[in-house]
């Protein structure tokens, strides 16, 4: 077998030259190419479709609070419920007459005339990873409620991220990237649906571990290691040449052709100055470095706005937590089971508050927010009722999440909660209709389909657009 001994620098699908180029085993019985190398996927022509919105999306932030936002203190506050209920804050009127929201979040207050929200959204699913699951993918996880999840068969369907990769053509840029890392349970256990699964690896967002707080990045195929000269690019380029010539069977392999397409991406990547110029986020004025926040998730939503400028058609950003325990509980994320309230009112809700509020400002004033489609997703909810350590737990059964611009109408309000926020009474939604208004939105009708690396068609959504926020 032939192996190449390198630093593992990774191309553009996340695989390392190493990996991708120990030929001896591919297709051989050994590696799988279907598991390893990219395709192009083949989208079905786009229907016209009568509902209001549709196409109007050229891109996608998802704007990921992962841990679970609270619905009580945002979107969906019980001021009338017991104290164990409703918690420690208020709530606050809004631009859109008759709706209130948790006084945590007083700049996105001013917003709702620009946001549609979304106040009954149910997974039935406690835990992160499978709950997860199925708001990325549209489909419930098997079994349900099972943490720490593992990707993996039965639960392999592609990601609303994938799914976008394989629809839209890359131009210079991936059409899809994730910021500024993957989501994992504790363990740095990645959850399952974050990727293409079934569908091939060549429908995989790329994924960019970056601290663009630190104008630090970890960008595939854009850099060159320090030990790696021009000279050895051109060095291995022509060894590529002279192993595709050698392996004459392997090359009529659609898999080995498309990788000849994306390792040669990644090279012309390497000079493009267009695509370094995404990334570099000094060109943006300290004003509004500031505007958006200092920290990794907010800097990685200013990162979000430049990419979507640069014609990536979805950017998904991670919330992360902070490595240091001391400096705030629950890990400054989302999942608060404990000193909940203090939480939220030292650390979560101003930076969300902040840095939301800052990315539709800043896309409503380039122009740029009719056609970008911004979610603010999550896996769950938390429980009505405060536990024994101040904390709230996951509760799956009611939620509520938000979208702005891209076609969504402007302060619209759907579904109802009881009076506890704990049960959906009236417009309950499923993440596949979630998904399926995103296709919708993008120009893309739920049975559009996809093609997995042995050309079987994939149907994008099972899902109904939900028109009442349209």
């Amino acid at each position: 077998m032939l192996t190449i001994h390198d630093k593992g620098m990774t191309l553009c699908d996340g695989v390392t030259r190493r990996e991708a180029l120990r030929v001896g085993g591919l297709g051989l019985g050994g590696l799988s190419l279907a598991n390893l190398l990219k395709t192009r996927a083949k989208a079905s022509p786009v229907a016209a479709s009568g509902l209001p919105g549709f196409g109007k999306a050229k891109s996608v932030i998802v704007f990921g609070l992962i841990g679970g936002i609270p619905q009580h203190e945002t979107w969906d506050p019980k001021p009338d419920a017991p104290a164990e209920i409703r918690g420690e804050f208020g709530a606050i009127p809004t631009s859109t007459p008759g709706l209130h929201v948790g006084e945590l979040m007083p700049k996105t207050a001013r917003l709702t005339d620009k946001i549609a929200v979304l106040r009954a959204v149910v997974t039935n699913d406690n835990s992160h990873s499978s709950s997860g699951y199925q708001m990325l993918t549209g489909i419930e996880h098997n079994p349900m409620n099972r943490e720490n999840a593992l990707p993996g068969a039965p639960n392999d369907h592609p990601s609303l991220a994938a799914v976008v990769r394989a629809l839209r053509e890359d131009r210079g840029l991936p059409s899809s990237i994730i910021l500024p890392e993957h989501i994992w349970n504790d363990g740095n256990k990645p959850w399952p649906g974050q990727d293409a699964g079934f569908a091939g690896r060549a429908h995989d967002p790329w994924l960019i571990k970056c601290y663009p707080n630190e104008n630090r990045f970890d960008v595939p195929g854009m850099t060159l290691t320090n030990d790696l000269t021009p000279v050895r690019v051109n060095n291995r380029q022509s060894l590529l040449t002279q192993i595709n010539q050698v392996q004459e069977t392997l090359t009529k392999s659609k898999a080995v052709e498309t990788y000849n397409i994306h390792s040669q991406k990644a090279y012309s990547l390497l000079g493009s100055g267009a695509a370094r110029d995404a990334f570099d986020l000094t060109k943006e004025s300290e004003q509004t470095r500031e505007r958006y926040g200092p920290g990794r998730f907010a800097q990685s939503c200013l990162l979000a706005r430049r990419l979507v400028e640069a014609d990536v058609s979805l950017v998904q950003i991670n919330w992360t937590r902070v490595v240091d325990d001391r400096k705030f509980e629950n890990q400054g994320g989302w999942d608060t089971h404990k000193k909940h309230c203090q939480s939220l009112k030292e650390h979560l809700m101003p930076s969300m508050d902040q840095t939301f509020s800052a990315l539709i400002e800043d896309l409503d004033q380039r122009g740029l927010l009719d056609e970008t489609l911004v979610v603010m997703f999550s896996e769950f909810g938390h429980t009505p009722k405060i536990n024994g350590n101040a904390g709230r737990d996951h509760w799956g059964r009611a939620f509520s999440i938000a979208l702005a611009g891209g076609g969504v109408r402007g302060g619209a309000v759907h579904g109802v909660t009881d009076k506890h926020a704990a049960h959906p009474v009236d417009g309950a939604v499923r993440p596949r209709d979630l998904l399926a208004t995103i296709y919708h939105l993008m120009g893309y009708p739920g049975h559009s389909e996809i093609y997995d690396p042995f050309n079987r068609p994939v149907q994008i959504s099972r899902g109904e657009v939900i028109t009442e926020i349209l």
